[in-house]
């Protein structure tokens, strides 16, 4: 049977001992490290070659920052996915870059193996915080949105689709997702991404996001 090919993995931070220490963590893992920058213009200049799946990127970093990277790529390719690894922690900070498009968020205090986690997951379309994030990320939509009910041109979603949804806007894993449901992994893959389609979004935290809108966490 032949072995899937590794996940490509592009990592940009503009200290060169951080940057070679997350590469050589990743590689040494299994991960193919198709690229690395030091500042904004070397990721955006790589980033259609190289073709990475996932993005571990620095938000602090020589311009354009980490915030724009994160808008750029995702513009440029709606599948790849930016994980943030900053030493930065503030709420101002982690809302902007998920905002900006980013799927996970690690504080640069997260160990060896929570980023090799993170970058599993995100890879397959997960969002993932260090630990306390994801609250507050959260937190902040429900206060920020008055849970406005659907427009009359809000698509129809299917019953299975909408349970789907309301799960990936309780925080759960799409693992997590299809053990509750007692369904394949693929199979919760497919019901996201038929509900990307139907919504024109591009990616799980504006599904999230979504979600949170229409109430679906609460219930």
């Amino acid at each position: 049977m032949e072995q899937p090919a590794p996940t490509r993995v592009m990592v940009v931070d503009d200290h060169p001992m951080w940057r070679d220490a997350v590469e050589r963590d990743l590689a040494a893992a299994g991960f193919d490290v198709v690229a690395v920058a030091a500042n904004g213009s070397e990721a955006l200049a790589r980033f259609p070659a190289a073709r990475p799946q996932v993005v571990v990127l620095d938000l602090q970093i020589p311009a354009p920052n980490g915030v724009e990277v994160t808008s750029a790529v995702v513009a440029q390719d709606p599948s790849a996915r930016v994980l943030i690894l900053s030493a930065s922690g503030e709420q101002a900070d982690v809302l902007e870059a998920v905002k900006a498009g980013a799927t996970g968020y690690l504080v640069k205090s997260a160990s060896r193996e929570e980023l090799l986690e993170a970058v599993r997951r995100v890879a397959l379309g997960d969002t993932v915080f260090t630990p306390g994030l994801a609250g507050l990320v959260l937190g902040e939509y429900r206060r920020l949105l008055d849970a406005p009910a659907p427009s009359a041109g809000t698509p129809e979603l299917t019953e299975r689709e909408t349970e789907v949804l309301r799960l990936v806007a309780k925080g759960l894993s799409y693992k997590q997702i299809a053990e509750r449901l007692v369904v394949s992994h693929r199979t919760v893959q497919n019901h996201v991404q038929n509900t990307l389609r139907k919504l024109q979004m591009h990616n799980r935290v504006e599904l999230t996001r979504y979600a949170i809108e229409q109430g679906l966490d609460e219930e």
